[in-house]
């Protein structure tokens, strides 16, 4: 039986967040709200069926490696998420029905059906809470306001629809970085603002929440998993996207 009991939701062995390259220089702050598919053993799985525990429903596939990379690369500093996204997304609100979600795409959570409102509030003090406060600290300590730059994939189908984008660069109310990065991206691959999602499917919340209050030039990055799913592909895009960010950074940021 799925335990959800208050103040057990995560043990000695689990973290909420962790800073990555914490010594990192640079006025960039990476942040991975979907680093992990790790489900606190009180869960139980939430129930999951194998085939679905470390799916794209759980995490985004490829997305911690990248970020690793590009924080060694930029050398700066990455907030990632220590738990998977079924037990709390990180990036949605604790109001937001999708914050602790029973269903993703095909995917069934049983471990999320019918919780309580204890259940709900242990979620959101266990893992919303800590991962946002470890995020305000590692911006209040930027000599100088960084940029915000969040990094996510997503799958190449959806309901059965395929995505031909392959690199997305979404943005809340401020396009600045959005559109300067789109500037500044590779001929050869397909890059589009807000795409596959954009502000009105509830996905900016972490822009919305710590960026555009501080008035920080932001944006949030999707790359297609299927890009992203070995040690070459990590690599290529740490390189295309670090590029693309000091190149945008010049361009917008420091004029």
């Amino acid at each position: 039986m799925i335990q959800n009991t208050p103040h057990t939701i995560l043990t000695a062995q689990d973290s909420a967040a962790e800073v990555i390259h914490p010594e990192g220089a640079a006025p960039i702050c990476l942040v991975c709200e979907h680093a992990s598919a790790r489900i606190p053993a009180v869960l139980d799985d939430l129930g999951l069926a194998p085939e679905d525990r470390y799916s794209h429903a759980a995490w985004d596939i490829g997305a911690r490696d990248l970020a690793v990379a590009l924080a060694q690369k930029l050398d700066a500093p990455l907030v990632a998420a220590g738990v998977s996204r079924l037990v709390y997304d990180c990036n949605r609100p604790p109001e937001a029905p999708d914050s602790i979600p029973a269903r993703s795409e095909l995917v069934e959570v049983p471990g999320n059906a019918d919780l309580s409102n204890d259940d709900r509030q242990a979620r959101v003090a266990s893992v919303y809470r800590p991962f946002r406060d470890m995020l305000c600290r590692k911006l209040d300590q930027f000599e100088k306001p960084p940029i915000m730059v969040t990094l996510h994939s997503f799958t190449p189908e959806w309901f059965g629809v395929p995505r031909n984008v392959e690199l997305g660069l979404l943005h809340d109310n401020d396009d600045r970085l959005a559109k300067a990065m789109l500037a500044e991206a590779p001929h050869d691959l397909d890059t589009r603002l807000n795409a596959p999602y954009d502000a009105s499917d509830g996905v900016t919340h972490t822009l919305r929440e710590h960026a555009v209050p501080r008035g920080l030039h932001n944006v949030m990055v999707e790359i297609r998993n299927d890009l992203i799913s070995d040690s070459t592909g990590i690599a290529r895009f740490a390189d295309i996207l670090g590029d693309m960010l000091t190149r945008a950074m010049v361009r917008e940021v420091a004029r």
